[in-house]
């Protein structure tokens, strides 16, 4: 079987959009899959948010992360990018952080060029190393790749924010002649800085499309006729699960059950407990 850095090759190879709804446990990426999705992406953001209830604020750790993706990788055969926030210090944790994502199971590694703590990348307050530290992470990512770790580097700037996007696109740059597979310049203001991205920095893009955020939220066919590889969903997945539990604890509140849906039988079957069931009750009877 190929490996899923293979299958995301394989997939981005098509040259259309691959459309990456953010999943963030196993369930979310088996709902992913189950809907004929091709690739995931486990959202830090989302992560932080379901495991901790905390703030995507550099809180969670990376050993918590590198088990969030395990899990989430072993539920899937669909390739899964990870979020790998700064590399989690120097260049050397950097090379630690690309090879632990490889063995967890992932497709590619995000490392971005924030300051650590870094924060949402559409939130008031980041602030971005220099370029030169930048540039070494990707590197370093880049260099654990070539030594063994078979995973795609997916280099992020959120320069955009903090120094304009002329240093954004500058950064993007220095990214791919360092060898970084995919690039990622978070939170570009307007459709036309969406274009100048997939125009000036030569190379398979990611758009980050989150409802109420900085960069407008365009349909996957303009996405893709503006030359982006990719589109990520980082909230769509977990806005709509804390909504349902909302609705349905008021609902209790008010003293209504609600039956929920799905139900508990198509749960069971979601779950594997028919599967389970038949396969345990073959070898019962030998």
């Amino acid at each position: 079987m190929s490996s899923p850095a293979d299958r995301l090759r394989t997939l981005l190879r098509k040259d259309r959009l691959l459309l990456l709804p953010c999943c963030f446990d196993a369930l979310s990426a088996m709902l992913v899959e189950r809907a004929g999705f091709s690739a995931s992406f486990m959202s830090g953001f989302a992560v932080a948010a379901s495991r901790l209830a905390l703030p995507d604020t550099g809180l969670i750790s990376f050993g918590e992360m590198v088990e969030q993706g395990r899990g989430i990788c072993r539920a899937v055969a669909i390739p899964v990018i990870g979020d790998g926030d700064t590399g989690y210090g120097n260049a050397l944790n950097v090379k630690r952080t690309v090879r632990e994502y490889a063995a967890a199971g992932f497709a590619a590694v995000m490392i971005e060029d924030q300051v650590m703590p870094k924060r949402c990348g559409h939130t008031r307050g980041k602030q971005v190393v220099d370029r030169d530290e930048a540039v070494m992470r990707i590197r370093a990512a880049c260099d654990a790749r070539d030594a063994g770790a078979d995973i795609l580097i997916l280099a992020r700037t959120d320069a955009r924010a903090t120094h304009g996007l002329d240093e954004a696109l500058l950064r993007a740059r220095a990214f791919a002649a360092e060898g970084a597979d995919l690039l990622f310049v978070e939170a570009p203001a307007d459709e036309a800085e969406l274009a100048r991205v997939c125009r000036e920095a030569p190379g398979r893009h990611l758009a980050n499309m989150l409802p109420g955020g900085t960069t407008p939220v365009l349909p996957p066919d303009r996405l893709e006729a503006l030359g982006f590889a990719m589109a990520a969903y980082p909230l769509l997945l977990l806005s709509a699960v804390i909504g349902a539990m909302q609705r349905a604890l008021q609902a209790l509140a008010a003293g209504e059950v609600e039956e929920g849906s799905p139900g508990f039988a198509e749960t069971r079957a979601l779950l594997g407990f028919d599967d389970y069931d038949a396969e345990a009750y073959g070898y019962a009877c030998g």
